[in-house]
């Protein structure tokens, strides 16, 4: 049907009209009319495109919080790569900052003074004037596509005053008043409350269901401009001019500094009692170089501009008790001891790590396990240790010295002072894809089965210094995983909800986890019944292990060398802090009690692990080769040699369904 041309023209003014009131009354206040009169606009606007759905586009005011969830999100190729801001702390650092640019540029230059926003960065792309695609930084080369989230945020402009090209960057932010709407309303539908406002915003704009971004109060800066088809003023102060002009909303509190003691004065003031009256979180400010010309003279390093720097507001600290230090490892084999804290907030998120840099580090501060410590979190997902409170410390509190082995190290586990640096490292190459893999395995299906965390998963945790050993999945947070790339609320609360469940763990899964040499599904279920606890198993001899029926003597001797050594030892120690270990009591008589099993191929709902684990349960063994001895096969989809080998021996192969019904008998 042809759309009459009065309807097409009723419907592009109202949809103007709309997103006009709309952005007056969310960045200024202003009504120039009624809610219920903007309602009423709506509501004519979704009935016309009711009647006529080729009026409807992607930047309609009636498409902008309705939405089915996607199945996932999106990547996006950046049209201009982004960076992030060096940071700098002091005035030095300022200071060392100017002098930098006047070498590099060899002008004089005056700076442009925002405010940083504790949100999340966002860049738009618009084209004729309409906007097309959303995204997250990411990587500063591939973001991930939120465009459904960012078009329900009332004060982003779907279409522009001019129909011009264009990449502008901002900050999505929830407002502190908004977090405390949001938290009440959660608190109250039994729903955990949001640490703080970044996450709330992060977490929302990470979502697949645009209905959940909807309902949240957020609100968006823009602040620069990465490419546009239009020439645009040549001062970065008049550059935000610009954008407002175009309809963008831009934060009114922003200054010119001529020399670098206004720039002192005017971060005085925002870390002051200033920052206290804005309704939005602030973790900073910026300093831009005013000049155009004088920015793409500097450019960029590989990961920041060189033009710019983020002067962070002195971080919140805290004191906590240092209870332990571990090692992690990093993908050079560098190795950077970590202090296990006692869980505190610091910054607006619950901390349980801090790193400790290196060895000097640590003697320089006298930090030692059991001291009392200061603690600031300082832009990383993992907070520093300031210093300690030495009148705080206790007779007990332990001196720790940097180890000549370890077990995050291949080969033989030893490990080598770097040669001039403070620095540590394995000396077998290699041990961090050795390690990721351990872990991967220790929450694989066959071990403690945490849904959500593969391998790269478990890769990215560790590029982060978040885990490097087993127990450190159990320390994790949900704040520090919102903090990572590709998480967002609904996700980490899932990983952190997985790592829970797997703390109740069967003995003989968390054998399997842990990688004894030689011990697989079948003899961990057997030393597990044998057994029934880690401590009975822990204190066996070489000889009792060697002489049960399955185990022998390869088998046996490699489980007491496990259990003889330190680090393993300690580690057992360290999980009683988590886990729940749970007895394996083998069946005295089942459906398949003296029988022998295989599984092979991909089973239609059973996973060959949890079909191998009824086996046993059922009394039978299950068994990873078929041989005359073998009962039956429970066959899935391409099953390999071993159907093959079944149907040489004239062994009954059966299906799922079938395997099923034999446990029921």
């Amino acid at each position: 049907m042809a759309v009459p041309k009065k309807a097409r023209e009723r419907a592009a003014q109202l949809q103007e009209a709309i997103a006009k009131y709309r952005t007056l009354q969310h960045e200024r206040d202003e009504s120039p009319i009624s809610p219920e009169a903007l309602d009423s606009l709506k509501y004519e606007l979704a009935a016309l495109e009711e009647q006529y759905p080729e009026l409807v586009s992607p930047s309609s005011p009636t498409q902008v919080v309705a939405g089915a969830p996607l199945p996932f999100l999106k990547k996006v190729r950046h049209a201009v790569p982004q960076w992030s801001f060096n940071d700098a702390f002091t005035e030095a650092d300022i200071r060392a900052f100017d002098t930098r640019v006047r070498k590099l540029s060899g002008a004089t230059p005056t700076y442009d003074l925002e405010l940083k926003i504790d949100g999340l960065k966002i860049i738009l792309t618009y084209e004729k004037g309409n906007l097309v695609t959303a995204a997250t930084r990411g990587d500063g080369i591939i973001g991930e596509d939120v465009t459904h989230n960012i078009r329900t945020i009332a004060s982003v402009p779907q279409r522009l005053k001019r129909p011009l090209d264009i990449v502008v960057e901002g900050e999505v932010y929830l407002t502190r008043s908004g977090l405390a709407r949001l938290n009440a309303l959660r608190k109250k539908q039994g729903e955990p409350e949001f640490a703080n406002p970044r996450n709330a915003a992060a977490g929302s704009i990470r979502q697949l269901d645009p209905s959940i971004a909807a309902a949240r109060p957020l609100e968006v800066f823009i602040y620069d401009t990465a490419q546009t088809s239009e020439s645009f003023p040549k001062i970065q102060s008049e550059e935000l001019g610009y954008l407002s002009e175009l309809g963008f909303p831009v934060n009114p509190e922003h200054a010119h500094a001529d020399t670098l003691e206004e720039v002192f004065v005017f971060w005085e003031k925002w870390q002051g009692s200033a920052r206290e009256k804005l309704d939005y979180q602030l973790d900073g400010i910026v300093l831009k170089v005013e000049e155009h010309a004088t920015q793409e003279l500097l450019g960029y390093t590989g990961k920041a501009p060189r033009f710019a720097i983020a002067y962070k507001f002195p971080p919140e600290q805290v004191q906590t008790v240092l209870e332990d230090i571990s090692l992690q490892v990093g993908r050079t084999g560098k190795l950077t001891p970590v202090a296990h804290l006692r869980p505190v907030a610091v910054a607006g998120t619950t901390v349980a790590r801090a790193t400790l840099h290196n060895e000097d580090f640590i003697i320089e501060k006298d930090i030692r396990i059991g001291d009392t410590v200061i603690l600031q979190k300082a832009g990383d997902i993992i907070p520093e240790i300031v210093s300690v409170i030495k009148e705080l410390r206790p007779k007990g509190a332990k001196v720790w010295k940097f180890p000549t082995h370890s077990n995050l190290c291949g080969g033989d586990g030893a490990i080598e002072r770097i040669p001039g640096e403070a620095a540590h490292r394995c000396k077998v190459a290699g041990s961090f894809e050795q390690q990721a893999r351990k872990l991967a395995h220790f929450a694989g299906k066959s071990a403690l089965d945490i849904a959500g965390m593969g391998r790269e998963t478990v890769r990215l945790l560790m590029e982060h210094d978040l885990i490097s050993d087993f127990d450190d999945i159990f320390e994790l947070t949900k704040d520090e995983l919102l903090a990572l790339d590709g998480f967002e609320e609904t996700k980490a609360a899932k990983l952190v909800r997985a790592i829970e469940d797997a703390t109740k763990v069967p003995l003989d899964r968390l054998l399997i986890g842990v990688g004894i040499p030689h011990v697989g599904e079948e003899n961990a279920y057997l030393l597990a019944t044998r057994f029934g606890t880690l401590s009975a198993l822990g204190a066996a001899k070489e000889e009792t292990l060697s002489r049960i029926e399955g185990i022998g003597p390869i088998i046996g001797k490699s489980v007491a060398e496990w259990f003889d050594d330190a680090p393993n030892r300690a580690l057992l120690a360290r999980f009683s802090k988590y886990l729940k270990v749970q007895k394996v009591v083998a069946p005295s008589k089942g459906p398949l009690t003296g029988q022998t099993v295989v599984v092979t191929g991909t089973l239609p709902t059973l996973s060959r692990e949890e079909a191998e684990a009824r086996v046993r349960r059922a009394g039978g063994k299950a068994a990873s080769s078929v041989s005359a001895k073998t009962s039956f096969v429970v066959a899935g989809e391409n099953p390999g040699s071993k159907f093959d080998k079944a149907k040489e021996l004239d062994i009954s192969v059966i299906t799922e369904a079938q395997f099923l019904k034999k446990l029921e008998a």
